[in-house]
């Protein structure tokens, strides 16, 4: 019976290689099938995994200090309407007016197209690898794991809402009580007490908070071994660290439409 495997030597002959465009480094190291010589991709997986790693850990330091912002609601209208103007007027005149939160904005969406373009190719090539084959009995982890696409799906619709919502003052029935920001004023806790008062835009709030925390604590999970952690002890920490980090987010969050809904703000 023929070997499956063949050499350089004996797929090439007088008239040349057998293979057209196929390695001869390659064909001498592994099995090779007529017609389906695979190339290397141009990125190889680990740079993908490294750029939704560094991506990933840029979204959750943003989520945490906008997390702690949000919390200045609880501080009274006028400091927080003074906060939500500060950030428009941040480093004036070294940046123009909403200059920070420009640059702010770019970086964000620039690791959203990295994120999700590296997600979306590496689901593809687990996929294609994997087959019908799944990991079971892995518990918590596994659960997120599963649920990334579907946590990360529902945080995209979240943002497109939030920023139609809370930023241009565009979405749903609180547009016509939006109060956009000036040069001098803002008024970002109208804004948010009037979006909250809504029931349905509240309880798509809470959901997406909680599908913030599944992603985020997998997600920096993930982050632990992708950039290359091996010790016990520093990968424990790792997880301690993903997981109070993601529950802190989710818990800051959901307290402030909780708070408008039960008449706490107003």
């Amino acid at each position: 019976m023929a070997s499956a495997r063949t050499t350089a030597g004996q797929v090439s002959g007088a008239a040349g290689p057998l293979l057209p465009g196929a390695d001869d480094s390659a064909l001498e190291l592994g099995s090779v099938r007529a017609g389906r010589v695979r190339r290397p991709p141009v990125l190889p997986s680990w740079v993908l995994k490294v750029v939704m790693a560094v991506s990933g850990i840029v979204f959750a330091l943003y989520v945490l200090v906008h997390m702690i912002g949000n919390l200045k609601v609880f501080t009274g209208v006028d400091h927080f309407n003074e906060y939500a103007h500060w950030l428009r007027t941040v480093l004036q005149p070294f940046l123009p007016y909403e200059g920070l939160l420009w640059i702010v904005r770019a970086v964000l969406l620039g690791c959203l197209v990295a994120h999700v373009g590296a997600a979306a190719v590496l689901w593809s090539r687990g996929r294609k690898s994997r087959g019908a084959h799944r990991h079971k009995g892995l518990g918590l982890r596994n659960f997120t794991a599963r649920t990334m696409l579907v946590t990360g799906i529902v945080l995209l619709g979240f943002v497109v809402f939030h920023v139609l919502d809370l930023t241009t003052g565009t979405a749903g029935a609180a547009s016509a009580s939006f109060r956009p920001a000036t040069v001098d004023q803002a008024h970002a806790y109208e804004n948010l007490v009037a979006s909250f008062q809504r029931p349905v835009a509240a309880a798509f709030y809470l959901v997406a908070m909680i599908a913030l925390f599944l992603h985020l604590a997998h997600g920096l999970w993930t982050v632990v071994s992708d950039l290359g952690a091996t010790g016990r002890r520093l990968r424990a920490v790792g997880y301690a660290v993903a997981g109070a980090v993601a529950l802190a987010v989710m818990l800051g969050n959901i307290i402030i439409p909780i708070s408008v809904l039960s008449g706490l703000l107003s």
